[in-house]
């Protein structure tokens, strides 16, 4: 008997619950990421410097233990598009963490639930992935949702920031999109490769030897434990559900982030972002109860079909 196509197994009710699990329990890991860059209490340049290098260093460590390789696709179109993924993977580090060096946690984290937008928008152009109605409306209303903290943002100078991290959602978006055309490549190698790309980048802005004990502590979890399995489950997420669905598990950071920091540093979120968030809140229980329904009424009518 032949194998199955390698589609078919990132396909179906018990692929999709997988990658739904898989990008809720990354994003968990992701909600922390603004406190950590807060408690590293460095540069945001040395941040880049060792988060990237750290990722690297444990990936590629793993991958040496495990004896797993890269990969790549025989068409040269097909390994420069894998090849953007993790020019934009890299940049989704860089642009994070300066963002939130430039605005606040609350602003960055709420900001970046534009990139369903940007998903769905790659995902139809470039895949020609439908994408639901249901999904449309959500998009739309955690828009007006962003819409709502932008303006405060202007008003409290704090735009560079907010641009930075609206830029970091369409990164986001992109590379998401690229990673779900290709379920069967190894995510690991490319995570690997961004966080060298990134750390690079920093080198010429960096002066990643003059750090308190503290500021290498919070950087050694972050690099070499947090972001570096955040991540990989991110993109391993996008071989079972569609990337604007990944991005909307991504809004769940919009809430877990600022009370992270609220708890641990007492940085308030701001008036106009905490509305924003609340549209994006509401905006995403609607549309996972909803899509949850859907997935139960089609596989309702597999059964009975069936029959």
């Amino acid at each position: 008997m032949s194998a199955p196509p390698a589609q078919a197994l990132f396909s179906g009710p018990q692929a999709h619950a997988r990658g739904l699990a898989i990008a809720v329990g990354a994003v968990l890991l992701i909600s922390f990421d603004a406190l950590m860059v807060r408690l590293a209490d460095a540069h945001h340049w040395d941040i880049i410097f060792w988060r990237g290098w750290l990722i690297c260093a444990s990936l590629g460590g793993w991958m040496l233990l495990t004896g797993r390789r890269a990969v790549l696709p025989p068409r040269r179109r097909d390994r420069g598009l894998l090849l953007l993924a993790v020019v934009l993977l890299s940049g989704n580090t860089s642009l994070f963490v300066l963002s939130v060096s430039h605005t606040t946690a609350a602003n960055t984290v709420v900001l970046l639930a534009a990139s369903p937008f940007f998903a769905a928008i790659f995902s139809r152009l470039f895949l020609a992935e439908p994408v639901p109605l249901r999904t449309w409306v959500a998009i739309a209303l955690a828009m007006a949702g962003v819409v709502v903290v932008f303006g405060g943002g202007l008003q409290g100078g704090s735009w560079i920031g907010d641009g930075l991290a609206l830029l970091l959602a369409m990164t986001v978006g992109g590379q998401l999109t690229i990673l779900r055309r290709f379920p069967a490549t190894p995510r690991l190698p490319l995570v690997c490769v961004s966080g060298a790309i990134a750390g690079a980048m920093a080198i010429p802005f960096a002066d990643p030897f003059a750090l308190s004990a503290q500021s290498y502590g919070v950087l050694l979890a972050m690099g070499l434990v947090q972001m570096p399995l955040a991540t990989l489950m991110l993109t391993v997420a996008t071989r079972y559900i569609p990337s604007p669905e990944v991005s909307l598990c991504l809004l769940l950071e919009t809430i877990l982030g600022p009370i992270w920091v609220w708890w641990v540093l007492g940085e308030a979120a701001p008036a106009l972002t905490l509305v924003g968030g609340s549209i994006i809140l509401v905006t995403v229980a609607t549309h996972a109860w909803l899509a949850l329904r859907a997935e139960r009424r089609a596989r309702a009518g597999l059964e009975a079909s069936a029959l």
